[in-house]
């Protein structure tokens, strides 16, 4: 059995920085690691924006939706009103649908929304489910907006704006 010897001195072996491979592997690592636990990635479902087939606007620019859906806005400049309705907390519908649209994880959503409340700025959008939900309601009412993924779309509504 080896004894620890107060009286040792430290290696003098200079330390040498990891080599050009050694760190791509760290970082394919990290690369990998994020993948695996579900952070953001490039290859993110498609989400539109979707209004009633009765609805008078047929489209909408990024600016008006992220307006709708941040809630500093409710009407648009056709004098249309519009209500903005949230998937369930926690979906990935939802946090998919402001990563594209306000560049915000739902952390810094729920932290903007806390601020906005408080403010008496704004109040976030209705929440109403799933994507079958978000449908039934915007499909029975001209005057709501929701998103679904594209893959969700039929003809009970129309899309207005897809993000990519």
């Amino acid at each position: 059995m080896r004894r620890l010897d107060m009286n040792m001195q430290p290696a003098t072996q200079p330390c040498t920085p990891p080599s050009r491979h050694q760190r791509l592997g760290r970082w394919l690592s990290a690369a990998l690691a994020c993948c695996w636990l579900g952070l953001p990635t490039p290859a993110q479902a498609e989400v539109v924006l979707i209004l009633s087939t009765k609805s008078s606007v047929n489209e909408l620019s990024l600016e008006q939706a992220g307006e709708i859906f941040m809630g500093k806005r409710n009407t648009l400049p056709s004098g249309a009103k519009l209500q903005a309705l949230d998937q369930a907390e926690g979906s990935a519908t939802r946090d998919n649908f402001y990563r594209l649209l306000a560049h915000r994880d739902s952390a810094q959503m729920t932290a903007y929304w806390a601020r906005m409340i408080f403010t008496g700025k704004g109040q976030p959008p209705i929440e109403s489910g799933d994507a079958a939900s978000i449908k039934r309601f915007v499909a029975a009412n001209p005057g709501l907006i929701g998103y679904i993924e594209r893959s969700e779309l039929d003809k009970t509504v129309k899309e207005v704006l897809v993000l990519r």
